[in-house]
């Protein structure tokens, strides 16, 4: 392994697996550190290294977000400790932070609370590690976040190539006790199988994966998302939408090379299609131009536009994009003359922009229930953010 692998420099070239001497290594790495699991055994290599990847997370917990090689020598005990409430006869164990803290406590973090030895043996070998009894809040208050990015790939001919939304909830919860939620999103089965006199049509949607918090048999059963959640911010799911999805921009390019002419010509049109009550910020659009660009004479409707040589294109700038507004960008190139004169290979235009409030795949929340024994009131927050993901359009 050191000799094939990190004194070949094979690191982010190869498969992050290397068979020798019928022993399998599969690693991944922190920083100038190796984390490697050996087997001789078929295993499920995706298993392997969501281990590796969790015992970096519980490493970063207790050394902190950039521990190096020294602060893994000063803290040999605790690794130790770590290694043995994590996995057993080669069988990963108990992973989760907030349980390993209550009782391996030599590093940075602190409990909280001292629990009680029969409460942290319910908790060591319970079904519900994620989450720990006793938790109390002044106010039960419950923020999610959906976030979207939107993968669009144009030809020039103005045809889809790509096009699709991959999305995740982000959930921050601040409840008391050990409440049990049910989660609902405008998801199309659902819907069907309810009253026949919906509203509003829901959206397919597609890859949903879930935090380990959500009951699946009850997802798979009848599509609902029921959950305990732990305390604090996690992710409660990831999802794609591939069909119907409504794209923010609309972006209409023309370019001209004058034959026989140093010069080349770009319009570009630009149509927000959210409602004019939101506005996206952030906007940035690089335009490419040639290697040989001399100037560039730049006329648009607002934002600031110019012509950055290091980055070969005309970056335009927009702080704050109206909905609905339509803006054009007009440039005038002069090329400088080249001894061996090459075609021009036309990069892609790239889009970045972020629209609060809206969702290009139309995916929202339908309603969020808290069902605790005391029957407390719970006040939800709901946001929505879409932001390009590789947003390209050919010319």
């Amino acid at each position: 392994m050191l000799s094939q692998v990190i004194a070949a420099k094979e690191t982010g070239t190869q498969a992050p697996v290397k068979r020798i001497e019928n022993c399998s290594f599969l690693y991944t790495r922190h920083l100038n550190m190796y984390f490697v699991a050996l087997t001789r055994s078929n295993v499920n290599p995706a298993l392997v290294f969501e281990y590796l990847f969790q015992k970096i997370k519980i490493l970063k917990a207790y050394l902190g977000e950039d521990f190096d090689e020294n602060s893994m020598r000063n803290n040999m005990t605790l690794i130790y400790e770590l290694m043995d409430e994590t996995m057993d006869f080669g069988y990963p164990q108990n992973c989760a932070v907030d349980v390993l803290r209550l009782y391996i406590n030599l590093g940075n973090i602190r409990p909280q609370d001292e629990p009680e030895p029969s409460q942290l043996t319910s908790q060591i070998t319970g079904a519900i590690d994620w989450r720990r009894e006793g938790i109390r809040h002044k106010k039960n208050e419950v923020y999610i976040d959906v976030l979207e990015s939107v993968n669009l790939l144009l030809s020039s001919t103005g045809s889809i190539l790509r096009n699709e939304v991959t999305g995740q909830v982000q959930m921050n919860t601040k409840l008391t006790g050990m409440p049990e939620c049910k989660f609902g999103l405008n998801d199309k089965l659902v819907i069907e199988k309810e009253s026949a006199a919906q509203r509003k049509p829901g959206v397919e949607i597609d890859d949903c994966t879930f935090h380990r918090c959500v009951r699946l048999g009850k997802f798979d059963a009848d599509r609902t998302i029921t959950f305990i959640p732990p305390d604090g911010e996690f992710e409660l799911m990831r999802y794609r939408v591939t069909d119907n999805i409504n794209l923010p921009f609309r972006i209409i390019p023309a370019v001209q090379e004058e034959h026989g002419k140093p010069k080349v010509s770009i319009n570009l049109k630009v149509i927000a299609n959210f409602s004019d009550k939101l506005f996206a910020t952030h906007v940035v659009i690089k335009i490419p131009v040639p290697k040989n660009t001399a100037k560039a004479k730049i006329k648009n409707s607002f934002g600031r536009a110019k012509y950055e040589p290091e980055q070969q294109a005309i970056m335009w700038r927009v702080k704050r994009f109206p909905g609905k507004a339509e803006c054009m960008l007009t440039a005038d190139i002069d090329l400088m003359p080249t001894v061996r004169p090459t075609a021009w290979n036309r990069p892609p235009i790239d889009v970045e922009f972020q629209v609060p409030m809206f969702t290009a795949s139309g995916v929202h929340v339908r309603f969020l229930r808290v069902y605790d024994k005391s029957g407390y009131h719970t006040n939800r927050w709901v946001r929505y953010i879409t932001k390009a993901g590789g947003y390209q359009i050919r010319i």
